[in-house]
């Protein structure tokens, strides 16, 4: 596509600020449907056409943004939702921040890195509903350790005939909150079953072992069921489990390190799926404990486990058949 006019928006909860780089010029629209039509009607106004050539930019704020996002897809315009951080680091040293300013310097961020941003396309319907469920399924987790652990605390300080009231509410709020995330997990289940696509991934992926039902969700939602990457190595990267060199000339030379920028979340999940496989799969136990005897770190060890459950899955997926436990069948 060729761009002729870069736009910027800095969206916020109520409202959104629009920047036209080429003839500089900004307004403010409520952020609801209503805004979006009044936001499109004026922009093809400042432009004088359609907007088949503009490259609307605008940074990823989760709900804040989506129904712009939505708004903009159902209309097929074309617009890039870039990560906040990855706009704030292309800036340099700035100073001052309010709204409309904050729109201009995307816009510009969007002239300067236009021929690297790609457009936008946002994942199915079904996967964007399990992801709200896992997103309110791990608050329920959190709220439900909290409550265990007040109550724990609590008594290692009295009894439970001493106060029988706060214990009976202890135990009503946690069992309340599991049955919540059990019908949450039921609806998971139930959208992946209804969908062949996705049902069809997740068997694949769940053949390998450590990759279980709550990991499995994880990775269709942020591959978007494996579209939204290329390969391995870029989800590799992306989850933060991708090595990096450390080195500059003769005398600056660092051990290789995995990145802090990433999604910690898939990151976690990964680590959780790594200690889970060295537990069960006989090829990994055995290459963890062989590489420990080799003197290398628990970490790094890891580390490489995640990157190869990684390859894996993107493998199965690819090729569309169950992962086979080579080990199984060796023979003694």
């Amino acid at each position: 596509m060729v761009v002729e006019n870069y736009v910027g928006i800095d969206v916020s909860k109520l409202s959104f600020d629009v920047f036209v780089r080429e003839i500089y010029t900004h307004k403010q629209f409520k952020n609801e449907s209503v805004g979006f039509e009044l936001f499109v009607k004026w922009l093809i106004k400042q432009v004088g056409h359609s907007l088949d050539t503009v490259l609307i930019c605008f940074e990823h704020t989760g709900l804040y943004s989506l129904p712009l996002a939505m708004f903009l897809e159902a209309q097929q315009i074309p617009f890039a939702m870039v990560p906040a951080l990855e706009i704030k680091r292309s800036l340099g040293i700035t100073r001052g921040k309010n709204d409309r300013i904050d729109s201009k310097r995307i816009a510009e961020f969007a002239y300067r890195f236009s021929d690297k941003i790609s457009t936008t396309r946002l994942p199915a319907t079904d996967i964007r509903k399990i992801h709200s469920l896992l997103t309110l399924r791990d608050r329920l987790i959190t709220n439900m350790k909290g409550y265990a652990v007040s109550r724990n605390e609590m008594l290692r300080v009295m009894q439970k005939e001493d106060f029988p009231v706060l214990f009976s509410s202890y135990e009503n709020a946690i069992i309340s909150l599991q049955a919540e995330i059990n019908n949450m997990e039921q609806a998971i289940k139930a959208i992946i079953k209804e969908n062949e696509q996705l049902r069809r991934t997740f068997e694949l992926i769940t053949t390998i072992k450590g990759i279980g039902f709550v990991i499995a969700s994880f990775l269709i939602v942020y591959t978007y069921n494996f579209t939204r990457f290329d390969n391995w190595r870029k989800f590799a990267c992306y989850s933060g489990i991708a090595p990096f060199e450390f080195q500059s000339g003769t005398s600056v030379y660092g051990k290789t390190q995995v990145s802090s920028i990433a999604n910690q979340q898939v990151k976690r999940m990964l680590h959780l799926a790594a200690m889970t496989a060295i537990h069960f799969d006989t090829e990994l136990r055995e290459y963890y404990i062989r590489r420990q005897a080799d003197g290398k770190s628990k970490m790094a060890i890891i580390n490489i486990i995640r990157n190869k459950l990684v390859a894996r899955v993107f493998a199965v997926v690819k090729r569309g058949t169950p992962f086979v436990d080579i080990k199984r069948y060796a023979v003694g």
